[in-house]
């Protein structure tokens, strides 16, 4: 009797012992997971933070934005037929609109056109002279494949030196603090001007997430190259 119960006690202690390392084991786990989801969690926002403190003072009012010499109108996709996407032709807009009132002299329109079937400067052309806005007040840009390049591009080719930004909230934030950071004075303009799709919307700022940790490390650490080429000056 005395050899069964200390053989029990014996496999009592050990399970014993065996749940504690298990407790632990999970604690630290635990420990683990929320750490590494802070982490993650501070490396999405932290860019966003950054950017959306940097440009709250830049963005205005279409009416109310301090006159500059051009605006600049990022590429935002084309349909299958070549035409701009709802939210191309409300930046297009909203570009025409500083026109119009005599905020800028000329628009750059920048937007990608890496392959022949797929011309956004030229769509984004088009649209605006259906607005009235005179070919000579355009100049296209048809290497802006993303907005690093084309903030690149409108200082180093189109010798830029200050502008006005024009596209969405979502994305005017990276905007201007990528254009600033490369030399060139960037105040923005929103080209809101419809309510767009909640999915949309949710998909197009998830996205500004990676794209804006993307910009920080091409602006700090990076410093890619873009498609480059003969000097353009846009105010010779």
């Amino acid at each position: 009797m005395q050899l069964f119960e200390r053989e029990g006690e014996r496999v009592f202690t050990c399970s014993g012992k065996i749940a504690s390392v298990w407790k632990r084991l999970l604690k630290m786990t635990f420990k683990l997971l929320l750490i590494l989801f802070m982490l993650g969690f501070l490396t999405l926002t932290l860019p966003r933070l950054v950017t959306g403190i940097y440009s709250r003072m830049r963005i205005y009012a279409g009416v109310n934005v301090p006159a500059k010499r051009a605006a600049i109108v990022f590429g935002a996709g084309l349909w299958r037929d070549g035409s701009p996407t709802p939210i191309l032709q409300d930046r297009v807009k909203a570009a025409a609109g500083l026109y119009f009132n005599g905020k800028v002299e000329k628009i750059l329109m920048s937007g990608d056109n890496s392959v022949v079937e797929y011309n956004e400067p030229l769509a984004m052309r088009d649209f605006a002279l259906l607005m009235g806005v005179p070919e000579e007040a355009i100049v296209l840009d048809y290497a802006g494949r993303r907005t690093y390049d084309t903030c690149y591009r409108a200082k180093a080719i189109f010798g830029l030196t200050e502008a006005i930004l024009v596209t969405q909230s979502f994305h005017l934030p990276r905007a201007l603090y990528t254009c600033n950071q490369l030399g060139l004075d960037a105040v923005g303009v929103s080209a809101d001007l419809q309510v767009y799709r909640k999915r949309s919307l949710m998909y197009w700022n998830m996205r500004e997430f990676v794209a804006t940790i993307t910009a920080l490390w091409d602006v700090h650490i990076g410093h890619p190259i873009p498609v480059l080429g003969d000097y353009e000056p846009i105010f010779p």
